[in-house]
C-alpha cells in the first residue's frame, strides 16, 4: 500500500494508459483525480475504480490545453482532496500526415496537449506543492520517439522530445523544495482503439513484433508499473530522468523472428 492516503491526479485517465496508471495506483491504496475531455467514459472509469479498489475517485472533465480550465480543475481537485500528492501527466494525442503536409493547426493541437498541458499542469501542482510544504512527485509521460522516430508523426515526435527537456526544467527547478520530476517513455502499447484497430490484423503485429527484442505488445500495466515508482518512495533520490518501457525496442538494431506460435499470443 504504498500510496495509501495519498492523492493522485492523472490526466487523460478516462481509457488507456491513463486507466492502468489511476488503477495501479488505487491497488495501492491511493485517491484518484481523473482529468479528461471524455466525461462519460472518465465518470465511469472513477465509478469502477472506486468500487473495485475501496478508495476516493473523482471525475473532472477539463480542456488540458487551456489554462483557466487547468487552474480551475487543479483548484477543485485541492478543494475535493485537501491536497495533491502525485501528479501524473498523460493526456496526448497522435494526429499522423506526411511532413510536408502536415498544417498548423494540426501542429498546434498536438503540441498544445501534449506538450503545453504539462506545463499548465505541472506549473500549477508545482505551485500547490511548493505552498503545501511536504514535497511530492510528478512524472510525464513521454515516448519512445524521444529516441527514435518514423515519418509521418513529426509533430507527436516534437511534442515527446519537448516533454523530456520539459521534465529536466520541472527537475531541476522543483528539486529544491522536494518534488521529483521524471517521465516515462513507452514504446508500442496495445490500447482499446489499436487493439481493435491496427493490431487486428495479424501481419500488421508482425511487423511490429520484428522491432521488439521481447517479442510481444506492450499492454497498459506494464507502463503504470515504472509510473507507479517514480511517483514511490522507492525511487526517492530519482530526478530528472526518463524511463523507456519498449521491450527493448529502442536499442535494437536488427529485426527478430516472430515465429507463428508466438504471433498467436501478442
Amino acid at each position: 500500500m504504498r500510496m495509501k492516503d495519498k492523492n493522485i491526479l492523472v490526466t487523460g485517465a478516462a481509457r488507456s494508459i491513463g486507466r492502468a496508471c489511476a488503477e495501479r495506483f488505487a491497488e495501492e491504496g491511493g485517491n484518484i483525480a481523473i482529468i479528461d475531455m471524455l466525461e462519460e467514459v472518465g465518470q465511469k472509469t472513477a465509478s469502477e475504480i472506486a468500487e473495485k479498489f475501496g478508495v476516493k475517485t473523482a471525475f473532472y472533465k477539463c480542456d488540458v490545453g487551456n489554462k483557466t480550465e487547468v487552474d480551475t480543475t487543479v483548484d477543485q481537485v485541492v478543494e475535493d482532496f485537501g491536497h495533491i500528492d502525485v501528479l501524473v501527466s498523460n493526456a496526448g494525442i497522435q494526429r499522423r500526415g506526411d511532413f510536408l503536409e502536415v498544417t498548423e493547426e494540426v501542429f498546434d493541437e498536438v503540441i498544445r496537449t501534449n506538450l503545453k498541458s504539462m506545463y499548465l499542469f505541472g506549473q500549477k501542482v508545482g505551485k500547490h506543492m511548493v505552498a503545501r510544504g511536504k514535497g511530492g512527485a510528478i512524472v510525464n509521460m513521454s515516448s519512445t520517439s524521444v529516441r527514435m522516430t518514423m515519418p509521418g508523426i513529426s509533430p507527436y515526435a516534437t511534442s515527446k522530445g519537448g516533454v523530456k527537456t520539459l521534465t529536466n526544467a520541472m527537475a531541476l527547478s522543483l528539486a529544491p523544495h522536494g518534488i521529483r520530476v521524471n517521465a516515462v517513455g513507452p514504446g508500442t502499447i496495445l490500447t482499446d482503439l489499436s487493439r481493435d484497430g491496427l493490431f487486428s490484423d495479424q501481419e500488421a503485429r508482425r511487423k511490429v513484433l520484428t522491432r521488439i527484442p521481447m517479442r510481444r505488445l506492450g499492454e497498459g500495466r506494464d507502463v503504470a508499473g515504472p509510473v507507479l515508482f517514480l511517483a514511490s518512495d522507492d525511487s526517492a533520490y530519482i530526478t530528472g530522468e526518463t524511463i523507456y518501457v519498449d521491450g527493448g525496442r529502442s536499442g535494437l538494431n536488427y529485426n527478430v523472428e516472430i515465429p507463428d506460435d508466438i504471433l498467436e499470443k501478442a
